[in-house]
């Protein structure tokens, strides 16, 4: 077991003993979804892969709450907006532009990139090494407009 899966079985202990329902609730959920994960895998997961399980039910939330909004239903969306601080508690902190954009800039130096059509020969190594720190959408935008100005 991971680090962090060990904060989060922690973490839902505590939210027993302290009887907070909406953290048990959210900790309950993230809790089956790394089990399910683990069943699917055939084995236990490992940092990343616990890392990329809270991304996605934190992306789910975020729709969630969108739709909720739009729905005119002010209350689940703060219900889901208080849960997504619960799991992303739980997340490493996110890489400002100017860090990513320096990121990248390191890579296309080290891989040699010499214009748009490298994209591919830049992303891999750019999400590796970015991965849990920042979104891909952002990488591959920054990697894009790096490329371009080659």
């Amino acid at each position: 077991m991971t680090a962090l899966a060990d904060q989060i079985d922690a973490a839902f202990k505590e939210a027993l003993k302290s009887r907070d329902t909406l953290r048990l609730s959210i900790l309950r959920l993230l809790r089956t979804a790394l089990k399910n994960r683990e069943v699917e895998r055939r084995g236990p997961l490992e940092e990343a892969e616990v890392l990329a399980v809270i991304r996605g039910l934190v992306r789910q939330g975020q729709e969630a709450a969108e739709q909720f909004e739009k729905g005119d239903r002010r209350d689940l969306a703060q219900k889901e907006q208080a849960e997504l601080a619960v799991l992303q508690g739980f997340l490493p902190p996110s890489l400002s532009e100017t860090e990513v954009r320096a990121v990248v800039e390191e890579i296309i130096r080290e891989v040699g990139a010499a214009g748009p059509q490298d994209l591919g020969r830049v992303m891999k190594p750019a999400l590796a090494r970015l991965a849990g720190r920042a979104e891909g959408q952002q990488v591959r935008t920054i990697v894009q407009k790096q490329l371009a100005a080659i």
